[in-house]
């Protein structure tokens, strides 16, 4: 796996709540265009809903980060862009209901997020981006 190490504990800064310092990598990265809530024919998910817009974008980046041979073990880093700060709690819990049967007990990728006064369209409260570690053996991808 090109993800080889996530640091998280570091005596001059606390310790994390759910993401990495920083990790480190190997090999190809793939540096994958924000994801928001649409499904295949482009119409908006959960309009007004936080928790189905988040699983709803990192769906679509699943798509992306799949297609490359890789999965969520392979995220290197996430940014979250979002409306609304105060919400992050939304946004882990689904980050954790979705990436904790892939990563098991190794900690998430380093994250990043901002709050913005908006979103590309009226009707997002969320975007995520991602780096991705292309594994070795999908390097010819």
């Amino acid at each position: 796996m090109p993800a080889e190490e996530r640091l998280t504990e570091l005596a001059a800064l606390p310790t994390t709540p759910g993401y990495a310092h920083a990790v480190t990598v190997t090999g190809k990265l793939a540096f994958i265009s924000g994801q928001v809530a649409v499904d295949a024919a482009g119409c908006v998910v959960g309009v007004d809903d936080l928790a189905a817009q988040t699983r709803q974008a990192l769906s679509n980046l699943h798509h992306v980060i799949r297609r490359f041979g890789a999965d969520w073990s392979d995220v290197v880093k996430f940014t979250w862009f979002v409306l609304d700060a105060s919400e992050v709690q939304t946004i882990r819990d689904v980050r954790d209901e979705i990436l904790r049967p892939a990563l098991g007990e190794v900690h998430n990728p380093a994250s990043t997020l901002v709050q913005v006064a908006a979103l590309f369209g009226p009707d997002f409260l969320v975007e995520v981006e991602a780096v991705v570690a292309i594994p070795d053996e999908a390097s010819d991808v």
